[in-house]
């Protein structure tokens, strides 16, 4: 059984994998979680709350995380982190990432689910700087609330270190992404930035973004209470 998962997702990650020469689908991914985070944000009373934003340390968006079944399940998805040290900083590039495996708690019917998570901690934000993590194994990851603001529905924000949403078919909800794994994608940021570079290269050191970063970086930054990034 276990060998029926690993090779169902090394099947769906040759299925979905992108040539490190082609920037033209990293960009495409880019938009696409451009666009996710900008809709979830403007759904009324129903995003994710900009006090948790306001105070996140790195957020990850996977725009699509695609879901197969043969025997088994598993999920497979392509996306991007951005992290920042301090609001005048602001939001770093991003650098690519991979999702693989897990539960995604609810897929409403759904083979495809938008996925963000928001890092709330310096030790989250280490955590995902490793060349892999694996949620609720070795760090602890909660549904995040929905609405607003968090105000007394919740104390999340003070305890998890990540917290995870996800869409499916147009309903978003908080989900606990509990054993998934994320993995840093060399290869897309090779297509990015023409250089082999690992996450922390990217998000610690202040690398220039693309445009169509830059418009991912917008997408965030135009979300806190100053529109900025």
């Amino acid at each position: 059984m276990r060998r029926a998962f690993m090779g169902l997702l090394v099947s769906i990650s040759c299925l979905f994998a992108v040539s490190p020469n082609d920037h033209r689908d990293v960009d495409k991914r880019l938009n696409e979680a451009s666009v996710t985070f900008s809709e979830v944000m403007s759904a009324p009373d129903r995003g994710i709350p900009r006090d948790l934003l306001n105070k996140a340390h790195c957020a990850v968006i996977v725009p699509s995380v695609k879901k197969g079944a043969f025997i088994v399940g598993a999920q497979y998805g392509k996306g991007f982190i951005t992290c920042r040290e301090n609001a005048v900083r602001g939001w770093s590039a991003p650098a690519a990432i991979r999702i693989e495996g897990g539960s995604f708690g609810f897929q409403i019917g759904g083979s495809e689910t938008d996925v963000v998570m928001l890092v709330m901690n310096n030790r989250g934000a280490d955590r995902l700087m490793q060349s892999q993590f694996t949620l609720g194994g070795e760090g602890e990851v909660a549904a995040g609330p929905v609405g607003r603001n968090v105000t007394a529905q919740t104390d999340a924000k003070f305890t998890a270190e990540i917290l995870s949403w996800a869409r499916a078919r147009g309903v978003f909800a908080g989900i606990a992404l509990k054993g998934a794994t994320l993995r840093q994608d060399v290869d897309d940021n090779e297509a990015m930035y023409r250089k082999r570079l690992e996450t922390r290269d990217i998000v610690r050191t202040r690398i220039a973004p693309t445009d169509a970063g830059r418009r991912l970086i917008a997408s965030l930054g135009a979300s806190s209470p100053r529109g900025k990034s």
